[in-house]
């Protein structure tokens, strides 16, 4: 996809959407790519990537984790384009995020343009993943790239399409082991 256009958005409904996203610097709003990861009803997944012009300084560090740099977001939408085409699918299915980190930075871009972030409906990965593999405790943790190694995901780590990808594979693997679904997975307080 090119930076410059933006991908046709999964359309339907479905069981949750996943979310990632990469970020320019150290500061959470600097989102410079986008990812969601749509999960069927019958577990298939529909993904949807963007990149993103953050419309700040890229941090060397960030660059050599991500390999996102000015020059790959030159003709990208800036957040508000990018999220716009989101809204309606993310206000109509729980959003999970791998950590905190997502919602933190979506919530922190919405705040750069002026606006509220939206209430939606957020559950963690992570979460998911300590119920269902809590021998993962103190031995690896629950980090992506120990349940990449773990339950055999295939995936680009830090990217944020591949990424929700894999967020979403950890909430259908958790299920297919606990034999419970990703509702009863979170629990109460799901934020």
């Amino acid at each position: 996809m090119s930076a410059a256009g933006l991908m046709r958005v999964p359309e339907g409904a479905f069981r949750f959407v996943a979310l990632d996203v990469e970020t320019a610097c150290s500061e959470t709003a600097s989102i410079c790519q986008i990812g969601i990861a749509c999960v069927r009803a019958d577990g298939g997944i529909e993904s949807w990537v963007t990149l993103v012009d953050p419309q700040v300084r890229f941090s060397s560090f960030n660059v050599r984790l991500h390999g996102i740099g000015p020059e790959q977001v030159q003709g990208a939408p800036d957040f508000a384009r990018a999220i716009a085409p989101l809204e309606p699918l993310l206000s109509r299915h729980l959003i999970i995020q791998h950590s905190s980190f997502d919602r933190r930075a979506i919530e922190g871009a919405y705040g750069v343009t002026g606006r509220a972030a939206p209430a939606w409906r957020w559950g963690d990965s992570v979460r998911i993943a300590r119920r269902a593999w809590p021998e993962f405790i103190g031995n690896g943790g629950h980090g992506l790239g120990h349940l990449k190694e773990q339950l055999d995901l295939r995936f680009e780590h830090h990217d944020a399409g591949e990424d929700a990808r894999a967020a979403a594979e950890v909430v259908l693997h958790a299920e297919r082991r606990t034999g419970l679904g990703f509702e009863a997975l979170l629990g109460p307080g799901r934020r």
